[in-house]
Order: structure tokens, then sequence, then C-alpha cells
């Protein structure tokens, strides 16, 4: 999906009135039971932060010929709780950005927002149940490492936007921030 224009960009349509962002973006569509979701699926549960780096330099080589990062300060990866990164050992989107920043060269910023709790996993809600799931969970921890940067968060999967949603309402009244959206994949639900 390399249309970054609201009209004609699915991912981008699902913040319309809801989020300010100057792009968005999914490298592929997920399909379910799919070998993509397949490598998904080890990397958030199989314990395979490697899959996670090695999708995240394709993710960049393959944007970076749209030019998809011109303008970007700043990597954002969508934050786990510390019950979650504990358990798994790691965050799966800031797998993704590391190995974007391995060929962007594009710094990560992990201190600047947390998340507060973990209600329960999204695959199995509804997109109201996403949205209400996920409200009020990010908090904005450090506000200065985003002030006047164009900042791209970054997730493995968006099927509702639910949880980006919640993360960019969580830093959107920073000064001068410019939020931008990057996914593995794109599902409808």
């Amino acid at each position: 999906m390399y249309q970054y224009t609201p009209e004609d960009n699915l991912v981008a349509r699902l913040f319309w009135g809801l989020l300010p962002i100057e792009r968005a973006a999914s490298l592929m569509f997920y399909e379910p039971h799919s070998e993509m979701a397949r490598m998904v699926y080890q990397l958030k549960y199989g314990q395979r932060p490697d899959i996670g780096e090695d999708i995240g330099r394709i993710m960049a080589k393959e944007m970076q010929m749209g030019r998809f990062f011109d303008g970007i300060d700043v990597l954002l990866p969508v934050p786990l709780t510390k019950k979650r990164l504990q358990q798994r050992g790691y965050n799966q989107s800031e797998m993704l950005a590391i190995g974007i920043r391995q060929v962007t060269g594009l710094p990560i910023i992990t201190k600047a927002v947390r998340r507060q709790h973990f209600n329960k996993s999204q695959t199995t809600l509804s997109r109201q149940e996403r949205q209400e799931n996920v409200t009020g969970t990010f908090v904005l921890h450090d506000s200065k490492l985003l002030q006047d940067k164009h900042v791209l968060l970054i997730d493995d999967i968006c099927t509702t936007g639910a949880t980006l949603r919640a993360c960019g309402d969580a830093i959107k009244d920073v000064p001068g921030i410019k939020i931008s959206i990057l996914t593995l994949g794109f599902t409808k639900k």
C-alpha cells in the first residue's frame, strides 16, 4: 500500500476526523492462516524477536522506495505494559522499529509513552469493544522527547486502528508534533 493520502488509503481512513495524521501505511494486507500470519504469531508468542527485526528491515526497504520516511524524525513503537513485556521478553513493535532503524538510521523513542494497563487481547473483540478496551490505556510520560518532531508510530497489525488511535491520542497535543503511522499488516474485521 503506497498511497499516503486519506482519500485512497484504507489505513489512513481509519483515522479520519479521529486523529491528525500526516500519512499512514501498512506493508501488506494481513490474511489469517497465511505464512505471514504464522510469522506474526511466532514474533508475538514464539519467542522469535529476530523475525521482527527481519520484517522491519523489509518494511523499511519497501517503504523507502515511496519516500515514506521523508521528514520523519523518530520511530515510536506502540508500547506494551511492563507485565506483558516481562512475559514476552520484548516488544514486537519495537523489534519492527529496530529493523526499520537499521535501514533508515532513524532513532527509536521508547520512554515518551507508557501503556498503563492491558485489559485483554483485541483479537476476539468487535470494533466497538476494541476501542473501549484501549481507551485511556496510554499515557504521555515525557513530552520533551516528542516536541517539534514528526513521529512515526509503529505497530504490527492494524485492524480497527483502536490501539494506534489510543496511542496517538496520548501524544497528539505535544507542541509541534506531527504523527504518521506504519504497520506491518492491515486487516478488516
